[in-house]
């Protein structure tokens, strides 16, 4: 797929991307969803819908006049509000049945600092599961790392990837923890690598080419701010708490988005801790043992 179809991005206009593949962006541009949440139509003949989005009346009915009473199946990468909050609207208005990864064990529907949406499922999606949609084969892949239950949908056809939260366009995606978690975040990205894929569909913003080399840029990014972490603790003498160094991290980032670089500061401190790099005693990050402990 290299001659990609850049629409621009319109809310509530459906826009086809390829033959089996349709575009619907919903009205909640925000800091958090860049232009809004893409909702996709997948399939020739019955179709199926990727991240329904906000529970929007007027996003929810282009999506089910778009669909043209075919729609079967309501997909989601994960369950987060922005993606999965319209899921039970537009199964009231189409019949339609509801696949997606259920939330981990103790996650909580207000956990992540984005609000899980708790879903009735009719399918439980796991790795590998495959689908046919319409003739259109579809094929899941399980990412964790922006959520614990992430999964993207990849079309062997076409090597078309729905990326939900996995991988944004124009921006890098929050990880929150204890839901999201770096160190998975980057063997998702990774995994990514091993893959033939023609071009990724990204739950905001327009479509993505090249897509190897936009995971290369994302795992390059992640591991280039690990390593300011590393320098941060040091430039603060071996030990720091999250806020002393949230400015020396994040120096290139503008003040108002501490609040959220703050989470991911916490998941690339989460991540060195797993490797045991780092320690955490008493809301302070040690580069070497704590005080009274071993090494």
């Amino acid at each position: 797929m290299n001659d990609l179809i850049i629409h621009d991005l319109l809310t509530g206009v459906p826009q086809p991307l390829d033959r089996a593949v349709t575009r619907i962006l919903a009205p909640n541009a925000g800091v958090m969803t860049g232009p809004g949440t893409n909702s996709y139509l997948i399939g020739t003949g019955e179709r199926a819908v990727i991240d329904p989005g906000p529970a929007d009346p007027e996003h929810i009915q282009a999506i089910v006049a778009a669909g043209g009473g075919q729609i079967r199946w309501i997909l989601c990468t994960h369950t987060h509000s922005d993606h999965a909050e319209g899921v039970v609207m537009l199964q009231k208005a189409t019949g339609a049945k509801v696949a997606a990864m259920p939330m981990a064990p103790g996650v909580s529907e207000s956990d992540a600092g984005e609000h899980n949406v708790g879903l009735l499922l009719d399918r439980e999606l796991a790795e590998g599961n495959s689908m046919e949609i319409g003739g259109v084969p579809v094929r899941v892949l399980f990412t964790p790392g922006h959520a614990s239950n992430h999964v993207c949908f990849l079309l062997p056809e076409t090597g078309m990837l729905f990326t939900g939260d996995h991988i944004m366009q124009g921006s890098t995606v929050v990880i929150w923890p204890p839901d999201g978690n770096m160190g998975a975040y980057i063997h998702s990205l990774q995994r990514l690598l091993t893959l033939e894929l023609g071009c990724l569909a990204p739950g905001h913003g327009h479509l993505i080419g090249k897509p190897h080399a936009e995971a290369r840029r994302l795992i390059q990014h992640r591991l280039g701010r690990e390593m300011k972490v590393r320098q941060g603790l040091l430039t603060a003498g071996g030990h720091a708490s999250l806020e002393t160094l949230l400015p020396l991290v994040y120096d290139d980032v503008a003040k108002t988005l501490y609040p959220l670089a703050k989470r991911s500061l916490e998941a690339h401190l989460g991540k060195l801790v797993e490797d045991a790099e780092v320690r955490f005693q008493d809301g302070m990050y040690w580069t070497s043992s704590v005080p009274g402990q071993s090494a």
